[in-house]
C-alpha cells in the first residue's frame, strides 16, 4: 500500500508539474503575442496617407511620418499613400477606400484630408498633419486642444502676432497689406481674421484678397498687387500649389509678399516665419507609433505643435525689392 500511494503521489506531482509549466508557456505566449512593443508583437500595420496635394511642403511633411514610422517598426509598417491633387471630393473617395479595407490608421495631410478620413470613420485612429486650427478644420466651438473623438495630430500655424512683428520689422514704411488666400479653405479664414487684428493694431489697414480657385489666382493677385503694398498669404493648400503663377504677377509688380510657410516663400515671397513640414511630419508619425504599438488612447491625445519657428528670407528677391533684412534670418535658396 505504502508503495502504491508513493507511485500514485509521484504520479499526481509530475502530471501538476506538467500542467503547471503548459499553463506557463501559454502565459507567455499571449504575452508576446499582445505585447505594447509592436516591434516585438509580430503585426504588421497598414497605414493609410491621403494628401491634399502636391506640394513641397507637404510632401515633407508626408516623407518625415513616413520615416518615423519605418524607424520606429521596420518593415512591420506598410503605407496606401495616395494624393487628391487638390480636390476635396477626390480625398473623400480615397479615405472610404481606406476604411473598406480596415486599415489600423489613416493619416490626412492637409485640411480637406483630415474633414475627410474624420467624416469616413468613427473607429479607425485619424492623425492629421500640415493643418492649421483643429477647432476649425473639425467644427469644435470650444476648441481646447483634444478634439474627444478618434483624431488628433500636429498643426502647422506659426505664431501669427510673431509674423505680423516679422512683417513690421521687415516693411516699417508699408500701409496698406492685402492678404490673399482661397476662399474654400476655413484654415486660412482663421488666419486672416486672426492677423488683421495683429496687423491693425500695429497700424496698418489691411483688406482680403480671395480667389474661389486657382483658375483666378492671377486676376484676385493683379487686383491684390495693384492696391496693397505688401501681401501676406498665409499657410494656405491652393496658394502653395500656385506660388509660380502668383509670382508672375507680384514680381513684375514689385509687390513684396510675406508667406506663412517656407514653401510658399519660395515659390513667391521675400520672407517667413517658418517650421520644418519633415520635422512636423515625423513628430505625428511617432504620435502614430504611439497608437499603435503602445495603445494610446487617441481621444486624450493633445494637438501638438512645431517643435520650432525659424525666420527665413529669400535674398535675390529681397535685393530685387530692396528689403532690408535685419539680423536673425536664415537665408533659404529657391532652387
Amino acid at each position: 500500500m505504502r508503495k502504491t500511494f508513493k507511485k500514485l503521489l509521484s504520479l499526481t506531482l509530475a502530471t501538476t508539474m506538467a500542467v503547471g509549466l503548459a499553463g506557463c508557456g501559454n502565459s507567455a505566449s499571449t504575452d508576446s503575442g499582445s505585447g505594447s512593443a509592436g516591434k516585438d508583437s509580430g503585426k504588421t500595420y497598414t497605414v493609410g496617407i491621403c494628401q491634399l496635394v502636391q506640394h513641397e511642403a507637404l510632401d515633407a511633411a508626408t516623407k518625415g511620418f513616413k520615416t518615423a514610422l519605418k524607424d520606429k517598426l521596420g518593415d512591420k509598417v506598410k503605407f496606401d499613400e495616395q494624393n487628391a491633387a487638390g480636390d476635396a471630393p477626390t480625398c473623400s473617395t480615397i479615405c472610404t477606400s481606406f476604411v473598406t479595407n480596415n486599415y489600423d490608421l489613416i493619416l490626412g495631410n492637409g485640411t480637406a484630408a483630415l474633414q475627410a478620413a474624420v467624416s469616413a470613420t468613427d473607429s479607425i485612429p485619424v492623425l492629421g498633419t500640415s493643418i492649421t486650427d483643429y477647432g476649425t478644420a473639425l467644427d469644435i466651438s470650444d476648441w481646447k486642444g483634444v478634439t474627444g473623438k478618434n483624431a488628433s495630430g500636429t498643426t502647422d500655424l506659426a505664431p501669427l502676432d510673431e509674423q505680423a512683428n516679422c512683417i513690421a520689422e521687415l516693411f516699417p514704411d508699408a500701409k496698406n497689406i492685402g492678404i490673399l488666400y482661397c476662399s474654400s479653405e476655413p484654415n486660412s479664414i482663421y488666419q486672416s481674421t486672426t492677423i488683421t487684428k495683429y496687423l491693425e493694431d500695429k497700424g496698418y489697414k489691411v483688406k482680403d484678397y480671395t480667389f474661389a480657385d486657382s483658375n483666378d489666382v492671377a486676376s484676385v493677385t493683379k487686383s491684390a498687387c495693384d492696391a496693397s503694398d505688401l501681401i501676406y498669404i498665409p499657410t494656405d493648400n491652393t496658394a502653395a500649389s500656385c506660388t509660380e503663377a502668383i509670382n508672375n504677377v507680384t514680381g513684375p509688380a514689385k509687390t513684396p509678399v510675406f508667406a506663412g510657410e517656407e514653401g510658399i516663400a519660395k515659390g513667391c515671397g521675400v520672407a517667413t516665419l517658418s517650421i520644418s513640414y519633415y520635422d512636423l511630419g515625423y513628430e505625428t508619425g511617432e504620435m502614430a507609433y504611439d497608437i499603435l504599438a503602445n495603445g494610446a488612447d487617441i481621444t486624450k491625445m493633445e494637438v501638438k505643435s512645431a517643435p520650432k519657428f525659424t525666420k527665413e528670407y529669400i535674398e535675390d528677391r529681397a535685393k530685387d525689392l530692396n528689403v532690408k533684412i535685419p539680423d536673425g534670418y536664415e537665408k533659404i535658396s529657391t532652387k
